[in-house]
């Protein structure tokens, strides 16, 4: 069992090599976007809130070194606001309100679903689409309803959703790698 998670593990990331340009071209916007007042929105369910949360953090923490902190919120986090949406608005509504209250236009949205099907997160990238902001799909195997909504999307090829949400850290990492690098940040 170990071995086969492994194997999955080491052929999805072999054929993530291909979306190098895309994590280069992510990393290049979203240094302009960040650098000129902008912010990241991250959003996702379960183990794709913890990933959005992840990227959030290292946005405005750090990375590998110092720097200036990057505004980014991962909507999730907000308790008592993701509470009061769900108790008013009903799950559907849970990120899109908060995308409406905090995205402004050419923000940023990364949305992460291993699935691509995840109604709130969908719901969210829709009202990121009505305000103008660019949205990112971190998904499982296309095609799903996520990344055909997206400006542009990240779909994981693999038959685990553990194998995507491994992959999806490693996307993570990549991005905020290069985003250092777009930024100036060396050791």
């Amino acid at each position: 069992m170990i071995e086969e998670h492994f194997r999955a593990l080491s052929d999805a990331l072999h054929r993530m090599r291909a979306t190098a340009p895309t994590i280069e071209s992510w990393a290049d916007h979203l240094a302009g976007v960040l650098t000129g007042g902008g912010r990241l929105l991250a959003c996702g369910n379960g183990g794709s809130a913890a990933e959005a949360q992840h990227l959030t953090g290292e946005l405005v923490g750090k990375f590998y070194h110092d720097r200036q902190p990057l505004s980014a919120i991962a909507l999730h986090a907000d308790t008592s606001a993701a509470t009061a949406i769900v108790n008013d608005y009903g799950e559907h509504e849970l990120y899109a309100r908060q995308v409406r209250a905090h995205g402004r236009p050419g923000d940023v949205l990364v949305a992460l679903s291993t699935s691509g099907r995840s109604q709130n997160v969908v719901t969210a990238a829709k009202m990121a689409h009505e305000l103008g902001m660019v949205t990112w799909a971190l998904t499982g195997p296309d095609p799903n309803p996520l990344t055909a909504l997206c400006t542009d999307a990240i779909a994981v090829d693999a038959d685990n959703v553990a194998t995507v949400q491994e992959i999806h850290l490693v996307v993570v990492h990549a991005l905020c790698a290069q985003l250092d690098r777009r930024l100036g940040v060396v050791a």
